[in-house]
């Protein structure tokens, strides 16, 4: 239970398949100390602490693990950066004279400016052009190994359409649009949230990871179909059926969607647990990515009835956290700092 090799801990293959290639034959132990005994037992929570599993394998798991489509887009981001940063001062030195209207808007005494995305409630329209853009970034940035591409996600074995597939269908890598286009219809036909786009990239990159494969021109439709699929189907109440996906997709059958989303679960090694921490840690790395690439959220300005809004939600959330903290109040004090002057009376004998 305590090791790496422990069956509760989620792993992915290749770092279990490490693992037991190092196991040794059986030996006989040596008597175990009083330490080692269950006298000094530690709680399960230590003992199955998942931060002895290297964490760049499993970044759709551990909550402080890196995602994989933030750190694929440092190095575009960087140019982008250093571009834009000529391009700024070469358009000051331009227009002294005439000078440009500010794009970004800044938050002052008078104005508060405020975008209505939260992590519990992200913007759809743009949450769906970060996860885009993330996608977008692994193709563009993806290893170039020889790594397998698995049938079941190749579009000329598996084809979306009944339009004859390219000879050089997986040599161009597709635009940041195209991918938005494709994400923003099956969004839009199925009535699916903004939620759910955080977790088909969860689930994405969990596919990635466990099956150790790339996404790429040839097969990035057919992931990000089964993705969405299961997304829908694991957060959303009234999931949309498979059959209704064909009805989108109109040369698709329906034998093909279900054999996609087999064999996903399957590759996913039936882990389809997105928690919380892991979920936030998604949500505020796609904001840093558009906030990275210049694709912000739309700000407003604070108006009176918002304000009154957030000021009452803050209120209800004081009222809640401050029974909590009476019910967890100490029934026992220190007497160090005890100052009451106290009368008792004294006993004569």
């Amino acid at each position: 239970m305590g090791n790496t090799t422990s069956c509760c801990v989620s792993s992915s293959p290749k770092h279990r398949r490490n693992n037991h290639s190092r196991l040794e034959p059986y030996r006989p132990e040596p008597e175990l100390s009083r330490e080692d005994t269950g006298c000094n037992l530690q709680h399960i929570s230590d003992r199955e602490n998942l931060d002895d599993l290297p964490m760049e394998y499993n970044p759709s798991d551990h909550p402080r693990a890196s995602t994989i489509f933030l750190s694929k887009s440092q190095t575009d981001v960087r140019e982008k950066r250093k571009s834009l940063y000529i391009n700024h001062f070469t358009h000051i030195s331009e227009n002294k004279h005439h000078p440009g209207q500010v794009r970004r808007k800044y938050s002052s005494c008078s104005t508060i400016f405020l975008d209505d995305s939260t992590v519990s409630q992200p913007n759809l329209k743009y949450t769906i052009k970060c996860v885009a853009l993330a996608i977008y970034y692994h193709i563009k940035n993806r290893d170039v190994d020889g790594r397998m591409l698995l049938d079941i996600f190749d579009e000329k074995l598996h084809p979306l359409s009944k339009s004859e597939v390219p000879p050089d269908y997986d040599k161009h890598d597709p635009e940041q649009k195209q991918i938005y286009r494709f994400v923003r219809t099956l969004f839009s036909a199925a009535q699916l949230t903004a939620e759910c786009a955080i977790v088909t990239l969860v689930y994405l990159e969990r596919l990635l990871t466990y099956a150790e494969i790339d996404i790429c021109p040839a097969n990035w439709k057919r992931i990000v179909l089964g993705a969405i699929l299961l997304a829908s189907k694991v957060w959303d109440d009234q999931a949309v059926w498979n059959v209704d996906y064909c009805q989108i997709l109109k040369d698709i059958t329906v034998e093909d969607m279900n054999e996609l989303e087999r064999q996903f679960l399957e590759l996913l090694q039936f882990n389809i647990n997105v928690p919380s921490s892991v979920y936030a840690k998604y949500y505020f790395d796609l904001r840093s990515l558009a906030e990275a690439n210049n694709l912000s959220f739309p700000l407003e300005p604070l108006s009176r009835d918002k304000a009154q809004k957030l000021e009452a939600i803050s209120r209800l959330c004081d009222d809640k956290y401050k029974d909590l903290r009476k019910q967890a109040k100490k029934r026992s004090v220190s007497a160090d700092n005890l100052m009451v002057v106290r009368w008792c009376p004294a006993i004569i004998s």
